[in-house]
């Protein structure tokens, strides 16, 4: 006679929550052992941490805060991680019309006309220049998409093959939940459940939304939006789905800055990028890769 394997799985959900980088990050592996469950997610929580003092802005040791320092000045020499992702930044900024920018002006000198084309980059020497004092840059506004990212990784190379990394809403799953069914929005944050896309298939890709504070009252995790040139349209939240949480996360805010029509056309154009978007009348709109 035949053997017939059991298709039941054995495996169960394991969650931790906890406060990472000053929002809250839920970390979620699927797996057999409690034991085996916990040392993984302390091994996610390590690294956040470790991004977290990567990106820091405060300390001597901070090599962010000696790029901030060094504005007009002089070039800063920094590790490959943070060179790479400075670079992805610029990338970010460009292709967004600068609406996504990691520069800002600080202190009592006024800089006028600072932007992410201020940002000089050394490929071959690695180096950071800040071409305007008082400039700085900050990644408040894709710092824990890359981190949510970063604890993926690491959970995947300790042999976490499904998870989910929640960050203050914005999220990344992979693999499937226990009984082999995909990681859907509502799964994977409950909270979330009553959102037009709580249904929206989110296994190997990541999430993030942002909520526009002029069109409706302030909510949990909302992200402020800076207009930088372009009118804001009367979008009330727009949510991007992409490959990587530090995209997803970058370009949420940029969508609501440009309105419907330029973020839609935006999203079009990328490859595995898409987006749906809400305005202040409850209407629903979504990139040609989302149907709902």
């Amino acid at each position: 006679m035949l053997a017939i394997k059991n298709l039941v799985s054995k495996s169960s959900i394991y969650r931790h929550s906890t406060m990472l980088m000053g929002t809250r990050f839920e970390i979620t592996v699927v797996g057999e052992n409690p034991g085996w469950a916990t040392e993984r997610i302390n091994e996610a929580i390590a690294e956040i941490n470790r991004v977290d003092k990567l990106l820091s802005t405060f300390g001597d040791d901070s090599t962010v805060n000696q790029v901030n320092r060094n504005a007009g000045v002089a070039p800063v020499k920094v590790n490959g991680e943070l060179f790479r992702l400075i670079d992805r930044s610029l990338q970010i900024a460009e292709l967004t019309y600068g609406t996504f920018d990691i520069t800002y002006s600080a202190g009592q000198k006024t800089v006028a006309g600072v932007s992410y084309k201020d940002v000089m980059l050394n490929t071959a020497e690695q180096t950071v220049f800040l071409l305007q004092e008082g400039m700085r840059i900050s990644f408040a506004a894709s710092g824990k998409g890359y981190a949510a990212d970063r604890a993926k990784f690491i959970l995947q190379m300790s042999g976490v093959n499904s998870g989910v990394i929640n960050a203050g809403g914005d999220m990344i799953a992979w693999g499937t939940q226990p009984d082999r069914e995909p990681w859907t929005v509502a799964a994977a944050d409950p909270e979330q459940a009553d959102k037009p896309y709580a249904q929206l298939n989110i296994s190997n890709q990541a999430l993030a939304t942002s909520v526009n504070v002029d069109a409706v009252t302030a909510k949990k995790n909302v992200t402020a939006v800076t207009n930088k040139g372009f009118e804001v349209s009367a979008i009330k939240s727009v949510t991007i789905m992409s490959p990587t949480a530090e995209l997803a996360d970058a370009m949420a805010a940029p969508v609501i800055s440009i309105g419907v029509n330029a973020g839609l056309y935006l999203i079009n154009r990328l490859n595995q990028v898409a987006c749906v978007i809400v305005d202040d009348h409850d209407r629903v709109y979504t990139s040609k890769s989302i149907t709902l």
